[in-house]
């Protein structure tokens, strides 16, 4: 039995076509944050994160394999993810962007391994890197979460390539 991967037959595919359909699954918005080498700080928008396992307590997210922060993330022992609130759209917007210095006028306090936990996010996971998995053009970061906290406030959501907030959601009872 092979232990090669099974792929589906290569066909034409629409790339452009493929985005649009993704951009209708609304996410959440979240800023990932660790350091370089030289202690400075590095954050980057992802909105492909998701739980895993609660025992043990497991998350992913995922970063594109030209992503400049990749070398960092791969080597860097902890990360934190900071769930963004719903009037954070512009810290999104921020840490997309290719500004020098992402942080500027940032509020943020550090976690106890030292990284920033922005500031009136609706919630941040600070966890220890514990396994990739490079798939396609991305690598899955999992990570172990060692400590979380939240506010009960609405989350920031991208969907159909707009932030935006989702409002009037039904008590699950």
């Amino acid at each position: 039995m092979s232990s090669q991967p099974i792929q589906a037959p290569v066909t034409e595919f629409d790339d452009v076509h493929f985005r649009r359909a993704l951009s209708q699954f609304a996410t959440g918005v979240t800023v990932i944050t660790t350091r370089d080498e030289s202690g400075g700080f590095v954050g980057l928008t992802a909105s492909s994160f998701n739980s895993v396992s609660l025992t043990p307590p497991l998350v992913l997210w995922s970063l594109s394999d030209n992503a400049r922060s990749m070398p960092l993330f791969k080597i860097n022992s902890h990360y934190v993810i900071n769930v963004l609130a719903a009037d954070q759209a512009s810290l999104a917007e921020r840490f997309a962007s290719r500004l020098p210095d992402r942080f500027d006028g940032v509020g943020f306090d550090l976690s106890p391994t030292g990284l920033p936990v922005l500031h009136g996010a609706a919630a941040w996971f600070e966890c220890h890197n514990r396994s990739r998995y490079p798939e396609g053009d991305h690598v899955i970061f999992v990570g172990e979460v060692e400590r979380c906290a939240f506010e009960p406030k609405s989350a920031l959501v991208y969907h159909s390539s707009r932030f935006g907030k989702i409002e009037g959601l039904a008590e699950l009872k």
